[in-house]
C-alpha cells in the first residue's frame, strides 16, 4: 500500500513540477512575459487545486478514500497528457485547470489512508517514506521532462508523464484496500466530521496551527525557489532546457532521496517517539537550509551555484513527511484528510499562486524599472529566500504543546 501510494504521489509531483522545467520553451513559443508565465504555471493549476481540495478532503473523511484517489489520478494524468496536445495559451491553460482539479484528490486521501494503516508512533516514519514520492516526482519532472523537451519539444514531455498515470489509477483501484477509519487509535471517532468541526478543533490545537503555518511557509520558500530554478539556470548561467533539467534532476533524485531516507531513519529512532524532538529537528534543518537557499541565487559562479543548490535541495524534502506525520497525530481520525487538505490549501496557495506570480511580477519590475535584463529573475528569487527562517520559527514552536495535543487527539 505504501509503495503504490508513494508512486501515485510521485506522479502528482511530476505532473505539477514538469511545467516549471518547461517555462523557457513555453514562454518563447507563446511569447509570454514572466508574469504571464507565473499565471500559466502557477495560478492556472492552483485556481482549482486549492479550492476543490478541501471539499474533496471532507468527502474523503466521510467516504471511500481509495476510490477518490483512483479517480483523481486518472483525471490529472489524462489532463497532463492533453496539455501535450495544446496549440495555444488558452488550450494549455485549460489543461492546467484540469490537472489542478485531478490533483486536488491526491495527497489528502493518501495520507488519511496511511494514518489508518500505521499506528501513531510509526506515522511520521511512514509519511516520510511516502514523501520519497516528492523526490522521485521532481526528478521525473526535471530530468525526464527536460530530456523529452530537448529531443522532441515541450509537448512530448507532458505526454511522457501523463500516460503512465492512467495505468496507475487502475492499479490503485484494484490493489489498495480501504482501511477501517480510526482502527489504530486509542479512541476511534464515532461520527463523521464536517469542515466547521475540523476548523474549530484545529483552533484549539496550538501545535496544529504552527505545523500548518510552518509547513505552508516552508513550501512557499523551498518549492517557490525550485519552481523558477530551471529558468534561472538557463538565463543567468546560459544552459539549455535539457542541461538545466539534467543538472537539477539528480539533485532531486539523489540529494532529495538521501535527505528523505535520513529523515525516515531519524523518525524510526526511539527519540522520535517524543514529537517535540521531531518538531525541533525540523526547525533546525529548515533554518540551516535557508542559508544556501539565499547564496545559491546570489553567487555569479555556476560551479558555486551548483554546490549551493546541492546543499539547499536536501532541505526541500526533509520536512515533508515528518510534518504530515505530526499533523496526522494531533488530529482525530475523522478529521485527518481535511486537516491535510487545509495544510495543502495554504501550502499550494504559497507555492502555486504567491511564489510564481510574485516572482514573475518582481522579475518584470526589476527588468523594466532597473534595467536588470536577464538577471532580473535572480533578484526576484533573492527576495523569497529569507522566508525559510519564518517557517523554521513555526516548526520549532509547534513543539511547545505537541505532546498534550497528540494525547488529546488520539
Amino acid at each position: 500500500m505504501l509503495a503504490v501510494l508513494t508512486l501515485a504521489y510521485a506522479l502528482n509531483i511530476a505532473d505539477r513540477f514538469s511545467i516549471s522545467t518547461l517555462i523557457e520553451p513555453i514562454r518563447l513559443e507563446l511569447h509570454l512575459s514572466d508574469s504571464g508565465v507565473g499565471y500559466l504555471t502557477g495560478l492556472a493549476l492552483a485556481l482549482f487545486y486549492v479550492t476543490i481540495g478541501i471539499p474533496v478532503a471532507v468527502a474523503a473523511d466521510r467516504s471511500n478514500r481509495r476510490n477518490i484517489l483512483a479517480a483523481a489520478l486518472v483525471i490529472w494524468s489524462a489532463m497532463t497528457a492533453l496539455c501535450g496536445l495544446a496549440q495555444n495559451f488558452v488550450q494549455l491553460m485549460l489543461g492546467r485547470f484540469g490537472v489542478g482539479i485531478g490533483e486536488a484528490g491526491g495527497t489528502a486521501p493518501s495520507t488519511s489512508i496511511l494514518g489508518d494503516t500505521f499506528p501513531p508512533a510509526r506515522r511520521p516514519m511512514a509519511l516520510t517514506i511516502f514523501a520519497l514520492g516528492a523526490c522521485l516526482g521532481a526528478w521525473l519532472g526535471a530530468s525526464i521532462a527536460g530530456q523529452a523537451a530537448q529531443q522532441y519539444g515541450w509537448r512530448a514531455a507532458f505526454l511522457v508523464l501523463g500516460i503512465p498515470g492512467l495505468l496507475l489509477g487502475l492499479i490503485v483501484r484494484l490493489t489498495i484496500r480501504e482501511p477501517r477509519r480510526g482502527a489504530l487509535d486509542t479512541r476511534a471517532p464515532s461520527t463523521p466530521s464536517s469542515l466547521s468541526d475540523t476548523l474549530r478543533y484545529i483552533g484549539t490545537q496550538r501545535s496544529a496551527i504552527h505545523l500548518i503555518v510552518g509547513g505552508s511557509v516552508a513550501t512557499l520558500w523551498s518549492w517557490g525557489l525550485m519552481w523558477w530554478s530551471t529558468a534561472f539556470l538557463q538565463r543567468s548561467h546560459h544552459l539549455t532546457v535539457g542541461e538545466a533539467g539534467s543538472l537539477l534532476g539528480p539533485m532531486h533524485l539523489v540529494a532529495g532521496t538521501a535527505s528523505t531516507l535520513l529523515a525516515s531513519w531519524l523518525m524510526s529512532r526511539p527519540a522520535a517517539r517524543d514529537p517535540r524532538y521531531v518538531s525541533r529537528l525540523l526547525g533546525i534543518v529548515v533554518a540551516l537550509s535557508t542559508i544556501p537557499s539565499i547564496l545559491a541565487y546570489w553567487v555569479t559562479s555556476q560551479a558555486a551555484a551548483v554546490i549551493l543548490l546541492w546543499m539547499f535541495v536536501p532541505g526541500v524534502y526533509f520536512y515533508i513527511g515528518p510534518i504530515l506525520g505530526l499533523l496526522q497525530n494531533v488530529l482525530p481520525a475523522n478529521m485527518r484528510a481535511t486537516g491535510c487538505a487545509l495544510l495543502l490549501f495554504l501550502a499550494n496557495l504559497g507555492n502555486l499562486v504567491v511564489a510564481p506570480q510574485c516572482i514573475g511580477w518582481l522579475s518584470d519590475w526589476f527588468r523594466l524599472s532597473f534595467g536588470a535584463g536577464t538577471e532580473s529573475l535572480r533578484w526576484a528569487l533573492l527576495m523569497l529566500g529569507p522566508t525559510g527562517f519564518w517557517a523554521a520559527y513555526h516548526l520549532w514552536t509547534s513543539g511547545r504543546t505537541i505532546r498534550s495535543d497528540e494525547v488529546r487527539a488520539t
